[in-house]
């Protein structure tokens, strides 16, 4: 089959690699002049099937009041009079229970372990190198109260038997070193070390040069402007630069992906969440994180990405705007200089924004919606990159019509009561 993917950043790429693994003639479309220069481009840098949890959670509607009147706060909310802000809000805390949080988050584990699993395969394979690492995530306690409250997390990464440690703060620096330097601070963590880190950038864009080479067609600086449809299936995709028919689309436009599909009566209840990330120069080695370390308190994540710290974090509810607000680097800038104080100057960090696709109970979307070639891969909020490999190969799967290795049933669209 002609298949044409909608969108090059690193879910749309890693789909058409499987894609074009399974045989199809595929073709990527993508507005920016290359893959992986929106949402993809400076993520937080974490490949964590642990922690691959949902935001709607317990106790989140108190937490998150709390946050909106921290300092530095890893909650901002603007609210806007369109339908879709409060959808999201109302979806979120609709699934913030027990019940919901343990279904959710058994439906994003095992799709973000086959991701991880299948993204060693491709390395080993392909010798695709991306400043990746390969030494387990720590998320770190300030307080004895958040301490206790991981207690749900771990007891559903118990259950699900993925592995795990809890650690003491000299168990802490034993994982990360450099935390010696500011042992007061914490009081203990959470390792996962299955997990891994990498510059999702530069994985995208090797994964589409080696897509390339392969025989699939990336054509950028292309905008796509809407579908074109006809007796219940899509019979080509409109863009600035004309029509394009394909046999099968599959839409892997983030956030906007919702935009694209509305007007076919297929509501898509992802949302765009503004999260941030400011990558600094190390400049002591040895001050710096092996992996990744997950500030709980400021629901931040310090990752040694080569030779730089990549800060990243924080939820911004702002529909699509591009604003940078130096009130969220200042954040970003105070948890590395505390935490790392010797790692390097936060003050000559790169600042960056993206729009995570997020949907309200966590879960990506990944499956064939009411058009009968119309297929979504998207709203894997801040876990694109952790479920990258997994979500093209599962979607390569059904669109190929090969049962995929994992359940994929509970990742669709008619989770919501509708296609």
């Amino acid at each position: 089959m002609k298949i044409a993917i909608l969108g090059a950043g690193v879910i749309g790429v890693s789909s058409a690699w499987y894609l074009a693994e399974a045989g199809h003639e595929v073709v990527v479309l993508d507005r920016q002049p290359g893959p992986a220069l929106e949402t993809s481009f400076a993520n937080a840098g974490e490949v964590s099937p642990g922690y691959a949890s949902p935001w709607a959670a317990p106790g989140i509607p108190l937490k998150a009041i709390r946050w909106l009147f921290m300092r530095h706060s890893p909650l901002f909310i603007r609210p806007h009079l369109d339908p879709a802000f409060w959808r999201f809000a109302i979806g979120m805390l609709r699934n913030c229970n027990t019940a919901s949080y343990e279904v959710n988050k058994s439906r994003m584990v095992p799709v973000a372990e086959y991701s991880r699993d299948l993204l060693r395969e491709l390395r080993a394979a392909t010798g695709i190198a991306y400043d990746e690492r390969a030494q387990g995530t720590l998320q770190l306690f300030r307080t004895q109260k958040l301490l206790d409250g991981s207690a749900k997390d771990v007891h559903v990464l118990a259950e699900l038997g993925v592995p795990h440690e809890v650690l003491d703060v000299d168990g802490c620096i034993r994982a990360e070193p450099a935390l010696a330097r500011v042992r007061e601070k914490f009081v203990g963590g959470l390792r996962l070390p299955g997990d891994e880190t990498g510059d999702c950038f530069k994985f995208t864009a090797a994964l589409a040069a080696l897509a390339a080479a392969r025989g699939v067609e990336f054509r950028y600086g292309v905008t796509v402007a809407g579908l074109q449809v006809s007796g219940g299936a899509v019979t080509a995709v409109a863009t600035d630069g004309g029509a394009l028919a394909a046999d099968a689309y599959v839409v892997a436009l983030g956030s906007h992906s919702p935009l694209l599909v509305k007007p076919h009566g297929i509501d898509l209840p992802v949302y765009p969440v503004k999260g941030y990330s400011l990558t600094v120069p190390i400049a002591d080695p040895s001050g710096a994180p092996e992996s990744t370390v997950m500030d709980e308190k400021h629901k931040v994540a310090i990752t040694r990405l080569g030779d730089r710290i990549r800060v990243g974090g924080m939820a911004e509810l702002d529909g699509f705007s591009p604003a940078l607000h130096e009130r969220r680097r200042a954040t970003l800038e105070h948890v590395v200089s505390d935490l790392y104080p010797a790692g390097g100057d936060a003050k000559t960090g790169a600042f960056w924004a993206g729009h995570r696709p997020m949907t309200p109970d966590g879960p990506p979307v990944i499956g064939r919606t009411r058009l009968a070639n119309l297929w979504l891969n998207t709203g894997h909020g801040t876990l694109g990159w952790t479920m990258s490999c997994g979500s093209g190969r599962v979607l390569a799967d059904l669109v190929t019509g090969r049962a995929p290795a994992i359940d994929a049933t509970p990742l669709g669209l008619d989770r919501y009561g509708a296609h």
